[in-house]
């Protein structure tokens, strides 16, 4: 999913191609029961490419809650999914942590590292997404925010010298193909297939995450 983006004298909101986001929504909870909820959006403003939050300097703009009780927005009906994007189309897909999966966050040097030694150690992945501020996000099973940092610690690592942290309750990801302004969308690197419907246990990856991030500090 591919879009060109003019200059900022003639910006415009890219053009979605493939499925819609309300499809792709309907999607990630009709066939992989994952809770999602629609956060911003991107506008254009005076030839300017904006969040929908009004704020010049937004962080991930048109890719974050819109409200601060989003975790009760959150669902995994299909029905109810395609109703709340019927009424906004350009809303992100915004996925709660914590529920039906947790995220290892990674910076995206050391998420490919890790990748490759994972290929060569043949172990199981799930999904993993990366996003357009080069950060990585490894789906395992809820649970790895809680037993994470004494997983690193057992590796020999403490927990605040790595660029690496488990998301979960209370937390969220973006999903493919949410857009984070001009920089481009959140892309799979790793695909959601019925092979990695099952999700591995973050002790099962951690490892060469760990070494991953040790090597890109």
């Amino acid at each position: 999913m591919e879009e060109t983006i003019a200059g900022t004298e003639s910006a415009q909101i890219p053009q979605q191609r493939g499925e819609s986001l309300q499809e792709t929504a309907v999607r990630y909870a009709g066939e992989r029961h994952w809770d999602v909820f629609p956060g911003t959006w991107l506008e254009v403003a005076d030839g300017v490419l904006l969040c929908s939050c009004g704020k010049p300097a937004c962080a991930v703009p048109g890719a974050h809650p819109t409200r601060e009780d989003w975790a009760t927005q959150a669902t995994g009906s299909a029905t109810v999914v395609r109703r709340l994007w019927s009424m906004r189309p350009t809303a992100s897909i915004l996925l709660p942590t914590g529920r039906t999966f947790d995220a290892i966050d990674v910076p995206e040097t050391a998420g490919f590292l890790a990748l490759a030694r994972m290929e060569r150690m043949e172990l199981t992945l799930g999904p993993v997404t990366c996003t357009p501020d080069r950060r990585m996000h490894f789906f395992v099973l809820p649970g790895a925010a809680a037993k994470v940092p004494g997983l690193v610690r057992t590796l020999g690592w403490p927990p605040a010298s790595l660029d690496l942290v488990a998301l979960g309750e209370g937390a969220y990801v973006a999903a493919p193909p949410t857009r984070f302004g001009s920089r481009g969308a959140v892309q799979w690197a790793c695909r959601p297939t019925p092979a990695n419907r099952w999700l591995p246990d973050a002790e099962e990856l951690i490892s060469p995450l760990t070494y991953a991030c040790g090597r890109d500090r």
